[in-house]
């Protein structure tokens, strides 16, 4: 049986795929020119804030007061899974030195950066989890210095969750700043922040453009674009179950795709029957976000056998994939290109975004074919450094001098052939001895 698509994603109108590089370029332009009298330009009349860009610690410490404890509680909670996992990553990034050749000896070592930047979403949905996702990480890779910036709502700051959770993680100092504005007060390094040598976070179409256009001079987790999700079911699957876990991701909003992938008809006829009524179950605006996703990038995908499927999955390269059908080694060893992957019915991609552990912060569009998501090795400077002893100059010297020549470049082999020179006379010593 070849592949059949049960329900297609027409796409999103033309109108709703704007370009921001332009105006992305133009800010920027401006916020690297005018500095920090722009950033508060642009605060005032995007987000409406007119108040101090840094904020306090007695500040912070008031916003933690309005935080409700059960909800601090669980906050920590999530927290600590977060932290754990990453200082387990952490750990398995090991130091090392070799001796390749009696007397070469190279190794390598992971430097911490010195800096980094974490943008913290806080428009329609107040992103608590980001900002434990990306400074947690950071802190437990070894950064120094973390900065941490989110919208600002007008009359009231940065969300107080935001900012008990931004404490919790251990940023340095918090700016209220969103948007271009934002990613610029990390990247420039202003309001007495050290310019950060890497910006991380997800957010916008134009977050996600100024810190594609910032990239080269300041490092970046990854351009990313909306989120998606896809699942994996069979027939042993629960069809509500299942549609609730593709309304739910494709909450995120209109441009969000959501995929299932089975190769069980009923399984995907149950499905689309229970759609409609789960996304009609949620609230505004949530409900016209999911419905507009699942309208326009909602696919099901009907396949032979699970190879098939599998084969699928790696094609599209998710950023989220929920395996719910059985022999989940099998697919965890099968699968190769996803930015997390989420085992049984009882793994929700909710747990993954939230508190589980392991990063939030992933490959979207496809990218999962070549790279992970975000973790301390992003935060990490992978170098290596090597040392020549006496008794390994001279085959090394030759190699490298005869290499040089034949790529034309004298000026290499002569830094090779004066090292041996100057080893001879000790060489033709231990000869004649």
């Amino acid at each position: 049986m070849s592949i059949a698509i049960l329900k297609s994603a027409p796409g999103l109108p033309a109108a709703t795929q704007g370009d921001a590089s332009d105006t992305v370029q133009l800010m920027l332009a401006r916020l690297k020119l005018e500095g920090e009298a722009a950033a508060r330009d642009y605060a005032a009349r995007l987000d409406g804030w007119t108040g101090e860009i840094v904020v306090s610690p007695e500040q912070v410490a008031r916003a933690c007061e309005q935080v409700p404890e059960d909800l601090k509680t669980q906050i920590r909670y999530a927290h600590d899974n977060i932290r754990r996992f990453a200082e387990a990553q952490r750990a398995s990034a090991l130091d090392f030195q070799t001796e390749l050749r009696p007397g070469l000896i190279a190794g390598q070592k992971q430097i911490p950066l010195s800096a980094a930047g974490a943008y913290v979403p806080g428009g329609r949905y107040a992103h608590i989890a980001s900002a434990l996702m990306t400074i947690t990480t950071a802190r437990a890779a070894g950064v120094p210095q973390i900065t941490a910036v989110s919208p600002p709502q007008a009359g009231r700051g940065v969300h107080p969750a935001i900012l008990y959770a931004m404490s919790l993680a251990g940023a340095d100092r918090i700016l209220a700043l969103g948007g271009v504005q934002g990613v610029a007060a990390l990247a420039f390094g202003l309001f007495g922040a050290p310019p950060a040598d890497i910006l991380v976070g997800p957010g916008n179409q134009f977050v996600a453009e100024a810190k594609r256009q910032l990239f080269g001079p300041v490092g970046i987790d990854m351009f990313a674009g909306p989120t998606d999700s896809l699942v994996i079911a069979d027939a042993s699957a629960d069809p509500l179950t299942v549609a609730w876990d593709l309304v739910g991701q494709a909450e995120h909003g209109y441009n969000s795709p959501v995929w299932l992938v089975t190769d069980d008809r009923a399984l995907a006829e149950a499905v689309l029957a229970h759609i409609p009524a789960c996304i009609a179950d949620l609230p505004e605006p949530n409900r016209s976000s999911a419905q507009a996703a699942w309208d326009a990038l909602g696919e099901v995908i009907l396949c032979a056998d699970r190879e098939e499927m599998a084969a699928t999955a790696d094609r599209y390269a998710p950023e989220h994939l929920h395996v719910q059908a059985a022999d989940l080694d099998w697919w965890r060893g099968r699968l190769s290109a996803y930015g997390s992957l989420f085992l049984g019915e009882l793994t929700t991609v909710a747990f993954g975004d939230k508190a589980s552990g392991p990063n939030h912060v992933l490959p979207t569009s496809g990218a999962a074919r070549y790279t992970g998501g975000l973790s301390v090795h992003k935060f990490l400077k992978t170098v290596t450094w090597q040392q020549v002893e006496p008794r390994a100059l001279p085959d090394l010297a030759r190699a490298t001098a005869a290499i040089s020549r034949a790529e034309g470049m004298e000026g290499h082999a002569r830094t090779a052939d004066i090292r041996l020179d100057k080893l001879r006379p000790a060489l033709r010593q231990v000869g004649n001895g």
